[in-house]
């Protein structure tokens, strides 16, 4: 398999992937007020930043093929090229402190280390092919894309050029998956702090 097959793979299997750290932290965890405290207002705030993205960029997000209808640029994606998959990453860490508040330091750092290692190499290879596609489809205008607006570490002010609108009906139809997930990784906090509870 080339290198552009094995990142489709990747990208067509994204969410089973990204699944396995969070069954490991609700199978593993040992959450604690106090960590639940911390790693929640992160998670939700990646949740937040996930869904406006998804309100610019529609259902196209659930596709198992790279697809993009046109080129949005307006919205969070006017300060960083990547918000969905930065929104993705907080809700991840917020839940990784979340659930790991009574671990010891060893078992803190597995459970966080293993899950954001996960999400990084998963990004890795699809944040490539994602571009790949984009500059094939809108050549000259993603490039100036990307010239104007980073990958990773947002910029405060947004670009100047922004095409696209935010439309939150979409959102529903879109992350149903996700607040479902969401939800669960929510009851199972709960499950395993009242359990503890003597």
């Amino acid at each position: 398999m080339d290198a552009a097959g094995w990142r489709q793979n990747v990208f067509r299997n994204r969410g089973g992937l990204l699944a396995l750290p969070a069954l490991a932290l609700a199978a593993f965890g040992k959450p604690s007020t106090g960590s639940i405290a911390l790693g929640l207002p992160l998670a939700f705030a990646g949740e937040a930043l996930r869904c406006w993205a998804v309100g610019y960029s529609g259902v196209t997000t659930r596709s198992d093929e790279v697809t993009a209808p046109t080129l949005t640029t307006a919205g969070p994606y006017a300060h960083v090229r990547n918000p969905l998959y930065i929104g993705n990453f907080l809700t991840a860490l917020g839940f990784a402190v979340a659930f790991t508040g009574k671990q010891g330091p060893a078992g803190r750092a597995a459970l966080v280390g293993a899950g954001l290692a996960s999400m990084l190499g998963v990004y890795a290879a699809i944040v490539p092919l994602e571009e790949a596609y984009l500059r094939k489809t809108f050549g000259a205008s993603f490039d100036e894309y990307v010239a104007s607006v980073p990958r990773i570490v947002p910029r405060l002010r947004a670009a100047g050029s922004q095409v696209g609108s935010y439309d939150r009906g979409v959102i529903l139809n879109a992350e149903t998956r996700t607040f479902l997930t969401f939800g669960a990784m929510l009851a199972a906090l709960v499950y395993k702090l009242r359990r503890d509870v003597p």
